[in-house]
C-alpha cells in the first residue's frame, strides 16, 4: 500500500511527464507551424523568386550556338561558354536511363518528386546511408542554381525551395521529360549535357551508347574529377562496375551480362572539341564577329533581351560547302609545304639583321613577356629570358602540325615569322555564297586571317582599271596602248605596247599607266569602291599597278561583275538563323547591283581569258591541265612580297594570296616569286579536285555566254580575239611587267592631284540602267552558256621562247 508521500511523488512525476509531452508537442507544433510559414514564404518568393511554369518549360541552361554547313546537316563547330546541346528523350540510349535510375533514384517512377523512404533513411542515418535527393530534386537544384557548400540556415531554405520546384516539375512534366531535362543539364567537368559527353568520351551519339559506356558516364556524375577515366582509370573502372551491379539489382541487366561487361576495358576515345577544330575555323572566327553584331541588334521576343550568341542555342546555317572547304584546305597544304621549302632554301642567314624593332615588338606581344611583366620582372630581365633555350612545341609541316624542340624564345619568334602564309577563298559569283575559306596555314598556331587582311594587290587591280577604260573611256580590246614613255608625277615609265587584250594578258605596266593618264586616280578609286572595295585606296597613279592594300574578299566581290554579266554581288556567309526551338529568326539573300553592262563584262571576260591562254598564267594549261573556260589575273608586288591569283569560271570564283606577314621577308629569286608561281598552284589544285567531284555540279565544259549584241561583231570571234590577245611588242625585261608602290611613283611631298593630268576627268561612274538587277530568284546560278553548243578548247601551249609562267 502506497503511503501518501509516495502518491504525491508519483503524481508529481506524472505532472512532469505531461508537462514534458506538452512542451514537446508545443515544439513540434511550433516547428511545424514555422515549417509551414517558411514553406509558404519560399513558395511566394520571400527567399527569392521561384521559376514560373513557363521558365520550367524552358529552363535557361546555357546552350551552345551551332554552326552548320550549306547542307544543313554537317556541324562545322560551336560558339559557347558551356558547350551544351539539347537532346530529346528518344535520342538517348535506354542503357543511360537504366543506369541513371538504378544509381541515382531507384523509385523514380513511384514518387512525386520527393522520396519519403529515402528521406527517412537519410534522416535516420544522418546522411551516411546515402542522400535523399531524387533525380527531380537534383534537376530542381540545377534549375535554381544552388551551391553545395552554404551555411546551414541557407541550406535548409534552399532544400525547401528545391522541394517546391521538384513538386512543380512532377506536376507539369512527364517522367521522360524530367529525365531528358536532367541529362541535358548535368556536366562532366567542362563537358555539358549527355550529347556532348557521349561525343567527347566515346565519339558517338547518345543513342548509340552501350551499357558499359552508359555506366561509366552515369558513374562519373557523383564525382566527375574523382572518376575521370583519363586521370583516375582505376577509380573510374570500379565506379563503372558498381553502376553495372546496381543495374543488375534493378533488373536492367542479368548478372551474366554485367560480369561480361565488367571484363571490358574502359575504351575511352576522349576528344574535346575546341575552336581550332571543326570545319573552316578561320571562316567561323570571322563569322563569330558578324554574328555578335547581329545579336547586338536583335532581341528575343520572349524576354525582350538581346540574343546571347554564347548561351541561347542559336542554329546558324552557312554557305560553306564541306567538300569545297576540304579541297581548299588540301590545296593549301599541298602548295604551302612546297613554297616553304623554296623559301627556306633561299633565306639569307642575315635576314634578321637590322630588324630589331620587329623582334622587340613581337616579344612584347608574347604571354612570356606579359606574365613576367606582371610578376615584376624588369625589361632587361625579360629580354635575357628570350635568349635562353627552353623546351617548347612549335608549328611544323608534319601530320600533327607541331613538333617538340628546344630553342630560345627569340628564335621561336623568328621561326614563326619565317613561315609563309596564305589566304584562299572561293564563292559563287552569281549568288555571292562563300563556298570555301582558308585564312592561313593553321588556325591553332596562326589565328590571323589573310582573307580579310589588307595586302598590296599588285596587278590583280589592273582589270578594274581596264574595265573603266572600256566603260567610260570608249576603248575596245583592239585599242592600241603603251609603247611610249608615260610620265605621271615624278615617274617616267617606258615599255612595249600592244592591243588592250595583249597588254592585259601580259600585264604590261606602261599600258596600265597609259590608261591611268586617260582616266585619273580619282575616277579609278570611285569605280573600285562602286565594285565593293571598302579599303582605303590612295588617289595616286601607282594604283594602276596595284600599290593599294586591299582585302582578298573585297577583290573577289569586285571580280563578280565579270562572270556575273556586269552585276556585282556582295559575298554572303549565311542562309538563315534559327533559335533553339527551330524558329527562323532571319534569312539572308544576295545583294546584287549592276555596275557595268553585260557587253562590257563579256569583253573583260574575253580579255582575261587571254591571261590564261597566252599571258602570265599560261602554265595553267600545260602544268595543271585545266582546259576549261576561265578568266584570271595574276599579281605580284615589289621584291615578290605578295603573290596573287584570282580566277573564275562561269560557275565559280576563287582567289589566293601568298606571302609573309612581315613584308621584309620575301622570296629573293624571281622564278619562285610571281603570282603564277606563288599563288596560282593553290587555285589550280583546288579546281582540279572540284572538277573531279561531279557531285558539286561544277562543269569543266561550261562556257561564258556571248551577249546577242556581239554575235555579228568580228572582233569577238574566237580566232580573231585570240589574235588580238597576242598582238603586241615583245617583252625584253620582266621590269615592264612589274608592280609598284605608291612611294616609287610619288613621294609624299609630290602626290599628284587631278590637275596633274592633261586629259579631262571623266564624270562619276553610276550603275547603268540597261538591264534589270539580277536577284536570287530570277537569276539561277547555272553556267551562262549551258545551252550553247560545246566548244572545243584550243591547244594554247605557249610559243617557243615565250615565258608564260611569270607575272610582273
Amino acid at each position: 500500500m502506497q503511503t501518501p508521500q509516495r502518491k504525491k511523488v508519483n503524481k508529481n512525476k506524472v505532472s512532469k511527464v505531461k508537462a514534458s509531452v506538452k512542451i514537446l508537442w508545443t515544439i513540434v507544433a511550433a516547428g511545424f507551424a514555422l515549417f509551414i510559414v517558411v514553406l509558404a514564404s519560399a513558395y511566394f518568393g520571400v527567399f527569392g523568386k521561384l521559376p514560373s511554369l513557363e521558365e520550367l518549360e524552358n529552363p535557361q541552361a546555357n546552350l551552345a550556338t551551332e554552326i552548320y554547313a550549306n547542307d544543313g546537316k554537317t556541324l562545322m563547330g560551336k560558339i559557347y561558354t558551356e558547350n551544351r546541346v539539347q537532346v530529346d528523350y528518344k535520342d538517348i540510349s535506354k542503357s543511360v536511363i537504366d543506369a541513371l535510375i538504378s544509381t541515382e533514384d531507384v523509385r523514380f517512377y513511384d514518387h512525386s518528386g520527393i522520396d519519403p523512404i529515402a528521406l527517412g533513411r537519410a534522416i535516420k542515418g544522418f546522411g551516411k546511408q546515402g542522400g535523399a535527393s531524387t533525380i527531380t530534386q537534383q534537376l530542381a537544384k540545377k534549375i535554381l542554381g544552388q551551391e553545395n557548400h552554404v551555411p546551414v540556415l541557407k541550406r535548409g531554405i534552399d532544400k525547401i525551395k528545391e522541394w517546391i520546384v521538384a513538386l512543380k516539375l512532377e506536376r507539369n512534366f512527364t517522367k521522360q521529360e524530367i529525365i531528358s531535362l536532367y541529362l541535358n543539364r548535368v556536366s562532366w567537368l567542362n563537358v555539358y549535357g549527355i550529347r556532348n559527353a557521349s561525343l567527347v568520351y566515346f565519339q558517338k551519339e547518345p543513342s548509340k551508347l552501350t551499357p558499359d559506356e552508359a555506366a561509366l558516364l552515369v558513374g562519373m556524375l557523383s564525382g566527375p574529377g574523382r572518376y575521370d577515366p583519363r586521370h583516375n582509370p582505376k577509380a573510374a573502372l570500379a565506379r563503372r562496375n558498381l553502376v553495372l551491379d546496381r543495374m543488375v539489382t534493378n533488373n536492367d541487366l542479368s548478372k551474366a551480362e554485367a560480369d561480361a561487361l565488367k571484363k571490358k576495358p574502359l575504351d575511352v576515345k576522349y576528344k574535346l572539341v575546341n575552336e581550332s577544330q571543326g570545319i573552316a575555323p578561320y571562316f567561323r572566327s570571322v563569322l563569330t564577329k558578324k554574328l555578335q553584331d547581329w545579336c547586338n541588334t536583335h532581341k528575343d521576343p520572349a524576354t525582350g533581351e538581346k540574343y546571347d550568341l554564347y548561351k541561347d542555342g542559336l542554329k546558324i546555317y552557312t554557305t560553306i560547302d564541306p567538300k569545297m572547304q576540304l579541297y581548299a584546305e588540301e590545296a593549301v597544304v599541298r602548295h604551302m609545304t612546297s613554297m616553304q621549302k623554296n623559301f627556306n632554301r633561299q633565306l639569307s642567314k642575315n635576314v634578321w639583321k637590322g630588324q630589331d624593332y620587329i623582334l622587340n615588338a613581337a616579344m612584347k606581344e608574347t604571354e612570356r613577356w606579359k606574365n613576367m611583366k606582371e610578376n615584376g620582372a624588369s625589361e632587361e630581365e625579360i629580354k635575357k629570358s628570350f635568349y635562353k633555350p627552353v623546351s617548347m612545341k612549335i608549328f611544323a609541316w608534319n601530320k600533327k602540325r607541331e613538333t617538340d624542340t628546344v630553342m630560345t624564345p627569340i628564335d621561336s619568334i623568328k621561326y614563326c615569322k619565317q613561315m609563309m602564309q596564305t589566304g584562299f577563298c572561293a564563292m559563287d559569283p552569281v549568288t555571292g555564297e562563300v563556298k570555301a575559306w582558308v585564312g592561313g596555314i593553321d588556325f591553332k598556331w596562326f589565328k590571323y586571317d589573310h582573307v580579310t587582311a589588307n595586302r598590296q594587290v599588285g596587278s590583280t587591280f589592273k582589270p578594274i582599271l581596264y574595265t573603266l577604260a572600256i566603260t567610260d573611256a570608249g576603248m575596245t580590246p583592239d585599242s592600241y596602248i603603251g609603247g611610249k614613255p608615260i610620265t605621271l608625277a615624278n615617274k617616267t615609265i617606258t615599255g612595249p605596247g600592244g592591243t588592250m587584250a595583249y597588254c592585259l594578258a601580259k600585264s604590261i605596266n606602261v599600258a596600265a599607266f597609259d590608261l591611268m593618264s586617260r582616266i585619273g586616280p580619282k575616277k579609278t578609286v570611285e569605280f573600285a569602291h562602286l565594285c565593293g572595295i571598302k579599303s582605303n585606296i590612295p588617289q595616286v597613279p601607282s594604283i594602276a599597278l596595284g600599290s593599294a592594300d586591299i582585302q582578298l574578299i573585297e577583290m573577289l566581290q569586285a571580280y563578280t561583275m565579270f562572270p556575273n554579266r556586269g552585276f556585282n554581288t556582295e559575298p554572303i556567309y549565311l542562309t538563315k538563323i534559327e533559335d533553339k526551338n527551330g524558329n527562323i529568326l532571319q534569312t539572308f539573300e544576295p545583294k546584287v547591283k549592276q555596275v557595268i553592262s553585260e557587253v562590257d563584262a563579256y569583253t573583260m571576260v574575253k580579255m582575261m581569258e587571254g591571261v590564261v591562254n597566252y599571258g602570265t598564267a599560261g602554265s595553267m594549261r600545260w602544268r595543271f591541265n585545266i582546259q576549261s573556260e576561265m578568266g584570271a589575273k595574276t599579281g605580284t608586288t615589289n621584291d615578290n612580297t605578295d603573290g596573287w591569283f584570282i580566277g573564275y569560271t562561269p560557275q565559280l570564283l576563287a582567289g589566293a594570296w601568298v606571302g609573309n606577314d612581315d613584308p621584309f621577308l620575301h622570296l629573293p629569286k624571281y622564278g619562285t616569286g610571281g603570282g603564277s608561281d606563288m599563288a596560282m598552284p593553290e587555285w589550280a589544285y583546288f579546281m582540279q579536285k572540284v572538277y573531279e567531284d561531279k557531285s558539286l555540279g561544277i562543269d569543266p565544259r561550261a562556257t561564258f555566254q556571248k551577249p546577242v549584241e556581239l554575235n555579228n561583231n568580228p572582233i569577238y570571234a574566237d580566232q580573231n580575239f585570240a589574235a588580238l590577245s597576242q598582238e603586241g611588242h615583245g617583252i625584253d625585261s620582266a621590269d615592264v611587267q612589274g608592280n609598284g608602290n605608291a612611294s616609287d611613283y610619288a613621294p609624299p611631298s609630290d602626290i599628284p592631284v587631278e590637275s596633274d593630268f592633261t586629259k579631262p576627268v571623266m564624270p562619276k561612274v553610276q550603275p547603268k540602267e540597261t538591264a534589270k538587277p539580277i536577284g536570287p530568284k530570277n537569276y539561277i546560278p547555272n553556267p551562262p552558256a549551258a545551252n550553247e553548243p560545246e566548244k572545243k578548247l584550243k591547244n594554247v601551249m605557249p610559243k617557243k621562247g615565250q615565258n608564260a609562267a611569270t607575272d610582273y
